[in-house]
């Protein structure tokens, strides 16, 4: 049942991508406020996504317009890793999706070789007194749960290269989100703060969150799917029993249509803003979680994220009209009023995997060099 509905979907988003993939361009859209997507830097962490995009309907139709799109868009950005020596945490979002979905599927070795100084940079961003990546420059000792997605870029090249040091530093900061991340009732910690030159941890930090004991959702859901991606590289029980943890707590808290609030401990009503990007990415780690669990548990996940994309298709989506993002409802930001009720970027990415998920598709840029 869910592969015909899926696969009538995904055929769905490639016709609008044949539309809009043209319009866009070898651009770095981000935000969809009206009918088209703004335009950001050649940095901005959320640059891999589009690319990601374009390589799945690649993936799915051989069609080489949008393989020389996403080619041309991963080539304009790649003076970044030349030129800053500063590139943060979010440096598996930006290039895995780019340069490692490019390598997957063409084996270009200068997108091998991309993806290989990210995840070194990354890797530079290890404190070992603290077993954290920390996120960003502007603030030492910071690790956000962000971080958890991200971790798959170490541990695709620790498989490329052999060399275990990179599994290392991603099972550190993985031990680390179980420890100080994951809360008992399974919600998460956005923002941790660390003393970066002892590692003792200090306090959380609100960052995106209605608070910093609050429940923001997409960091709920960077766990969900987070966790057992690094569980499939390493088969450490404990980062699977965490993913269940959050999953349990990210299903139980979500509204009547499966998609979730911007956070789930603020008070609720018809004009509190959901994430589409939140409850689509959560979708994916549902469905990564299946693989992983005992036949009598694989089903439910399955049928939860099947819920969670089947309405996100009939009440969020823009698959019938020229509309340039493919769902509406995403939240930025929401502390800053920054980027509410609209489409993102990362909320169409995770959207179109978790179809493509749903199709039968294990060839998945996150995981399997």
């Amino acid at each position: 049942m869910y592969k015909l509905w899926a696969e009538n979907t995904m055929q769905k988003i490639i016709d609008k991508l044949n539309i809009t993939a043209p319009k866009i361009g070898a651009r770095f859209p981000h935000v969809c406020k009206e009918r088209e997507y703004d335009e950001e830097r050649a940095k901005w962490w959320t640059n891999g996504f589009w690319p990601g995009i374009l390589w799945m309907a690649y993936q799915q139709t051989k069609d080489e317009k949008f393989a020389s799109l996403a080619a041309e868009t991963e080539n304009k950005m790649a003076y970044v890793l030349d030129e800053y020596y500063n590139i943060d945490h979010d440096a598996g979002f930006i290039w895995l999706l780019s340069a490692g979905a490019d390598y997957r599927l063409t084996g270009s070795e200068e997108s091998k070789r991309r993806c290989m100084k990210a995840a070194a940079y990354l890797a530079s961003r290890f404190n070992i007194k603290g077993n954290f990546i920390q996120a960003w420059n502007w603030e030492n000792g910071w690790a956000i749960i962000d971080c958890t997605m991200n971790l798959s870029l170490l541990l695709w090249a620790s498989e490329m290269t052999k060399n275990p040091i990179f599994k290392h530093i991603a099972m550190a900061h993985a031990d680390t989100v179980i420890k100080y991340f994951v809360r008992p009732d399974g919600s998460v910690n956005h923002v941790l703060s660390f003393d970066p030159e002892t590692g003792e941890f200090l306090e959380s930090i609100q960052g995106q969150a209605a608070g910093p004991t609050s429940a923001w959702s997409r960091g709920t859901s960077w766990a969900v799917y987070g966790l057992p991606l690094v569980y499939r590289y390493t088969r450490k029980q404990e980062y699977l029993d965490a993913a269940k943890k959050v999953a349990s707590f990210f299903l139980a808290n979500l509204p009547e249509d499966y998609v979730a609030h911007w956070d789930f401990r603020v008070p609720r009503t018809p004009e509190t803003p959901r994430d589409t990007s939140a409850a689509a990415c959560a979708a994916c780690g549902l469905l990564e979680l299946s693989e992983f669990v005992p036949e009598c548990e694989k089903q439910f996940y399955i049928d939860s994220a099947y819920k969670i994309v089947k309405s996100l298709t009939d009440y969020y989506s823009n698959l019938d009209n020229d509309k340039q993002c493919i769902l509406n409802g995403g939240t930025g930001d929401c502390p800053k009023d920054l980027n509410v009720n609209v489409g993102l970027i990362y909320g169409d990415y995770f959207y179109m995997e978790a179809v493509s998920r749903l199709m039968g598709n294990t060839d998945i840029f996150w995981y399997k060099p």
